[in-house]
Order: C-alpha cells, then structure tokens, then sequence
C-alpha cells in the first residue's frame, strides 16, 4: 500500500467519524431519549431484522464475543429494549427480540438521523450530492473489503 492510500484512507475514516458524531450530537440534543451506544443499537438493529436471532448468532454477525453480546442483552433487557424467550427445542438458548420500545427508539433515531442528513444535503451542492450518491456503492464494497480482511486475520 503506498502512502497516497494510507492518508486517503485516513481522511476516509476521519470524515466518516466526525459524520457520526455530528449526528450523535444532534441526537443528543432533541427531546428524546439520550441516543444509545452504537453496540446497542447495532444489537437492536440485528434482533429487529432477524427476530429469534441467538446470543451465538448475535456475537457472530456482530464480530463480539459471546460474553460481551450477553452484557450487552442483560442491559437492553433490564432497559426494557430487548426480551429474551427460551427456544423450543434447547431451553438453554435465548431467542431475542426487540420490544416495541425498542422499535420506536430505532424509527426515532432513523427518521432524525435522516431528517438530518437530509437538510444537510439539501444545503450542498448539485456536484457535492452526486459525488456523495455515486460514493455509496463503492463505500458498501469498502466495507465488504474491509470485513473479509479482519475475518482473515
């Protein structure tokens, strides 16, 4: 890898943090509840696509280790975010499942981080919103690159 690339990739992540954290901020200051972490969410997220889904499954989609997923349940669950039912066949497995609390936190958090990038968009230019959409793909495929390099560590 040459050095145009290390500092390209740099400013790639630079620019997607501070992306993130402009919308933590943001969600931070509305009427709502403080905003989750992102562990949480993501666990939320995967539970909402994927009812059923397994504290195993769970760690595995999520690249975390089994022991950090069940923290991470046993506190969504205290908060009354995530249930966990027994499954059918092993009582020992926990199925979860995200509560409608849950489910609307998630949609609040979408429709504002939206609303957000929307207006922000808006204020761009023609070329800044075509440069961006036409990013998308190729930022997806990063990502992809990106995961199967750490699962061949």
């Amino acid at each position: 890898m040459n050095d145009s690339s290390v500092v390209a990739a740099g400013e790639l992540l630079d620019a997607s943090g501070l992306v993130r954290r402009t919308i933590r901020r943001a969600l931070r200051q509305t009427a709502a509840p403080e905003p989750l972490p992102a562990t949480h969410c993501e666990l939320l997220r995967l539970a909402e696509g994927r009812p059923g889904i397994t504290v195993a499954e769970a760690a595995q989609e999520l690249r975390l280790a089994p022991n950090t997923v069940s923290t991470l349940v046993g506190k969504l669950t205290t908060a009354g975010l995530l249930s966990r039912s027994r499954g059918r066949t092993d009582g020992r497995i926990a199925l979860l499942t995200i509560t409608a609390t849950a489910r609307q936190r998630l949609a609040e958090q979408r429709d504002l981080r939206a609303e957000l990038a929307g207006r922000a968009l808006a204020r761009l230019s023609r070329d800044d919103r075509q440069a961006l959409a036409a990013a998308v793909p190729a930022l997806i495929r990063l990502a992809e690159e990106m995961e199967t390099i750490e699962r061949a560590a």
